[in-house]
């Protein structure tokens, strides 16, 4: 019997002097995981995308258990692997061929496409915690990387005006050699998923070359772009890199209206034509959909468009000032008029939203509790890095700058910066009006849009537009809940 990962799957094993390792399997098709003890990880290890015969495998896995027999060895490692092939990260057969059969890939095609998916957070189907919770508690105080994003480029061809990178700040390319260079080093830390972004990442010259060397590294890749420099090398290169999606925005269905966001004429027509490339090349895509004042009424023309496309799509209304402080950008976003406008659309046009709010605990008590929770990912598993190689929290929040990878390896930053220890310290109850806000439940607390918004970039500091924005959700889906009640009584 032959055992091999599907083409899709991603493995790691989290290492640490402090504690037991820890195996990680997960699948970008199903956006499904799994967590395993110091032993399950020893056998995940022995795992390959080149398929590796049983007996191959239980001679490996039999070497890190030293006086067990090894037929009861054997009969672990094929118990093992079958939970692993029923929840779809491996497969097994006699021969290559009957493998490849078996590794079936993403497609547009299928009744229901993976990439259309409420929540992206992977779900652990056979256990009550995430795994990041898993994580989180197994390795206490010494959180691992697993998610970075690199600009390739701080260069965009497009000029959209609610965009948070200063337009004059638009100008550099990453030098390969430290690309290449912190690549090394994120495999070392075992780093899982690589996102290449921008500016407009296919401006880079090297872009190709990027792609290819991530794919050695067997990273889960994800790129943002907005496809305009799309082409067939291009698509060609990311079907065989197992690609993990692609992010993309499109404003509106009316050229004129996209094309007045991204300020780049014809910007429609390249970005919409490069979108049905990707769909007809079956490679994962998720479409962005910002809701400003330009594209308020008819946003969900891109949303229907998606569907019809079998391609999973978003909107946010919420937009946050540029990284610098400057707020010429937020003249774009909605009056509170506006979102209430948007958000009755959302809830009157899509059953998804309705039937989580139908099933909502408006009032939270202290079963609901999260005081102690983290804020977000943010040097907890995930951080980013410019160009230049500043290391940076989000993709947001660039003038918060904890360390530079020219001067000091990427490890010791993540490890030993004091700005990250301080973010990676930060609960939600240093957010005291936040834990108690009735409205929390329709908030998401996020500090780069405190600090991007407030003149001396506080994260800490709460911006209000964002508490009367939750404050307006919550009550349009009281009303429509009783309004629910009302219709059943009749």
């Amino acid at each position: 019997m032959l055992y091999r990962q599907k083409f899709d799957t991603f493995i790691r094993i989290y290492q640490d002097l402090s504690c037991p390792d820890v195996g990680y399997i997960t699948s970008k098709s199903d956006f499904g995981d799994r967590v395993t003890d110091a032993s399950g990880a020893v056998f995940l290890k022995a795992l390959s995308r080149k398929p590796r015969t049983l007996q191959e495998l239980t001679k490996d896995i039999a070497a890190s258990f030293i006086g067990v027999d090894p037929a009861s060895i054997e009969q672990d490692v094929i118990d093992f692997y079958k939970i692993l092939e029923e929840d779809g990260f491996i497969i097994s057969g006699e021969t290559e061929a009957e493998l490849d059969a078996k590794d079936t890939r993403f497609s547009y095609s299928a009744l229901e496409p993976k990439t259309i998916k409420n929540d992206f957070t992977p779900v652990i189907l056979r256990a009550e915690q995430s795994s990041q919770q898993y994580l989180d508690e197994h390795f206490k105080n010494k959180p691992h990387l697993t998610q970075l994003q690199i600009e390739l480029t701080s260069r965009c061809n497009e000029r959209c005006i609610h965009c948070y990178i200063p337009h004059e700040n638009k100008i550099s390319d990453i030098d390969p050699a430290l690309f290449y260079d912190v690549l090394d080093q994120c495999r070392d830390m075992g780093l899982l998923s690589l996102t290449l972004s921008g500016g407009e990442p296919l401006l880079h010259k090297n872009f190709l070359e990027f792609l290819r060397k991530a794919k050695e590294y067997d990273f889960s890749i994800n790129i943002l772009s907005n496809l305009t420099l799309l082409n067939d090398e291009i698509i060609k290169e990311m079907k065989e890199i197992r690609l993990s999606s692609v992010q993309v925005s499109l404003y509106s269905m009316n050229p004129e209206i996209h094309d007045s966001i991204t300020k780049m004429p014809g910007s429609f027509v390249k970005t919409r034509d490069a979108i049905l490339r990707l769909i007809k090349n079956d490679i994962p895509l998720q479409i962005s959909c910002p809701t400003m004042k330009q594209n308020k009424n008819c946003f969900v023309d891109v949303l229907n468009w998606a569907q019809t496309h079998k391609v999973r799509a978003v909107t946010d209304y919420i937009m946050m000032a540029r990284y610098d402080h400057t707020t010429g950008n937020l003249d774009n976003r909605l009056s509170l008029e506006e979102v209430g406008t948007v958000i009755n659309d959302i809830i009157n046009n899509d059953d998804d939203y309705q039937t989580e709010m139908a099933n909502a605990d408006m009032e939270q008590g202290d079963a609901h509790d999260t005081s102690n929770d983290i804020i977000c990912g943010v040097g907890v598993s995930s951080i980013c890095m410019v160009a230049n190689g500043n290391i940076y929290p989000c993709p947001g929040w660039q003038d918060y700058v904890v360390g530079n990878v020219r001067e000091t390896p990427l490890r010791t930053i993540w490890n030993t910066s004091p700005k990250v220890q301080y973010l990676r310290g930060l609960r939600k109850k240093d957010f005291p009006k936040c834990t108690v806000c009735a409205d929390k439940s329709f908030c998401a607390m996020c500090m780069v849009r405190n600090a991007n918004e407030d003149p001396d970039g506080n994260p800490l500091k709460i911006n209000e537009h964002f508490c009367k924005v939750a404050a307006l959700n919550r009550q349009i889906v009281l009303d429509w809940k009783e309004k629910l009640k009302k219709e059943v009584v009749l």
